[in-house]
């Protein structure tokens, strides 16, 4: 009789994870599944045809297809479709014309929920850049009341203890991109050891 050694349970991938990570994971799992729950089963049968065509084996099945079809026709003496076989190319373009057409559906979705990851990227951004903001703050408070540290005057803290204005940053950046255009033809710069022109005369 063989005895059979009892191996230890091993732990799941979400049991190794710390908590907060373990935590993190279930929130983008919630978030990953809530976005699934909106979509109608039109959709869902369009994404996974989609996903089917976008694999090599069916660009090996058309391929065959197409061989198969040309040469049934090049080698019967009464062709269905015979040379410039006009069945094929009403069949391919038709084809092509749905296959864009479901593209462009699987790709709208996949557009606006990006746009929504977007913009809960950035609302969470700026929310954790307040936080970091208010944390600065109560650092600098800190170490101002603490007798033992040297009170000294910090401008960069001091700034950080501020929020960014979202509406400014982007003013700014707007305005950082159009320059170059609107300033035309950057001026060249004159090469190192190059004689300078004399600008007192």
């Amino acid at each position: 009789m063989s005895l059979r050694r009892k191996r230890p349970p091993t732990e799941t991938a979400q049991e190794q994870l710390s908590e907060h990570v373990a935590h993190t994971v279930q929130t983008v799992a919630s978030l990953r599944s809530r976005a699934q729950e909106g979509v109608s089963r039109q959709q869902r049968a369009v994404e996974l045809f989609t996903a089917t065509l976008g694999r090599p084996r069916t660009l090996y099945g058309i391929l065959c297809l197409v061989v198969s079809w040309v040469g049934l026709n090049v080698v019967l003496k009464r062709p269905l479709d015979p040379p410039p076989f006009f069945w094929l190319q009403g069949a391919v373009g038709l084809a092509a014309m749905l296959t864009a057409t479901l593209i462009l559906i699987t790709q709208n979705r996949q557009t606006r929920e990006a746009e929504q990851r977007s913009q809960l990227d950035l609302q969470v951004n700026l929310v954790a850049e307040q936080k970091i903001a208010k944390v600065i703050e109560l650092l600098e408070e800190l170490r101002r009341d603490l007798p033992s540290v040297r009170d000294r005057v910090d401008t960069k803290a001091d700034a950080m203890t501020r929020s960014v204005d979202a509406g400014a940053v982007l003013s700014a950046l707007e305005q950082t991109l159009e320059a170059p255009s609107s300033a035309g033809p950057a001026e060249t710069l004159p090469k190192p050891g190059a004689p300078k022109d004399d600008v007192s005369r």
